[in-house]
């Protein structure tokens, strides 16, 4: 029986593609039976927001708090996927038509998801958030924000401004998700970080399954 659940999670490899300046992926074998070892074991050399990752006060905000103290259920619980059809940013415009509510978990569905995970090679003019928008966000006061590319803010704009002003709000992100698979509305989300001590980020595995008739009835009345 095909499980309802969807990896939205990209696989960890060497060569994949990285934020540029990152530590790029590596994974070796620090034992091999192949080699003659008793028994395997893996080396893995990357940043900590390398793939899908998740993104901590901590990454841009003095003081903030690590990955190992995000509440559990920040990023577990019901989810929704927003499509966007900007092909340069999220603006406030586009999501003001979705009438996005306090508490909720919001993920972006944009055109990335159809080609930015199809490459190693950086993509440059991925979709991001805009800072305004990410400013409409914390003003709204949602729970969590997904993207997915390798981030929230754009490499040539928004990249600090748009991290900052949903961090300090005390939104979490998840970053580096592949919702190609994934159909618009609301899901039930498991994302879970790793717990490093004091993180800044970490590698997570997320999945999603589309939400029931009851499990959406009771979104919508959240909402």
């Amino acid at each position: 029986m095909a499980s309802p659940w969807i990896d939205v999670s990209v696989t960890l490899r060497t060569g994949m593609v990285s934020w540029p300046g990152d530590p790029p992926a590596r994974i070796s074998h620090a034992l091999d039976m192949e080699r003659g070892d008793p028994c395997t074991v893996s080396l893995l050399e990357m940043g900590a927001h390398t793939g899908t990752h998740m993104d901590a006060p901590a990454h841009f905000v003095r003081g903030g708090i690590g990955i190992d103290d995000m509440p559990l259920d920040a990023a577990i619980g019901s989810a929704r996927v927003i499509p966007i059809r900007d092909r340069k940013s999220i603006k406030p415009g586009e999501l003001v038509r979705h009438a996005i509510r306090r508490g909720e978990r919001v993920l972006f569905k944009t055109h990335n998801s159809g080609r930015c995970w199809d490459t190693d090679s950086f993509v440059e003019d991925f979709v991001y958030l805009s800072a305004k928008a990410a400013q409409y966000l914390a003003e709204r006061q949602v729970r969590l924000v997904g993207v997915d590319y390798l981030s929230v803010g754009g490499f040539r704009a928004d990249g600090v401004e748009t991290h900052q002003a949903l961090l300090k709000a005390g939104i979490w992100v998840i970053e580096g998700l592949n919702l190609k698979r994934v159909r618009p509305g609301r899901v039930q989300l498991v994302c879970l970080p790793l717990k490093v001590a004091g993180g800044d980020g970490a590698p997570a595995r997320a999945i999603l399954r589309p939400a029931g008739r009851r499990e959406r009835k009771q979104g919508e009345v959240q909402r």
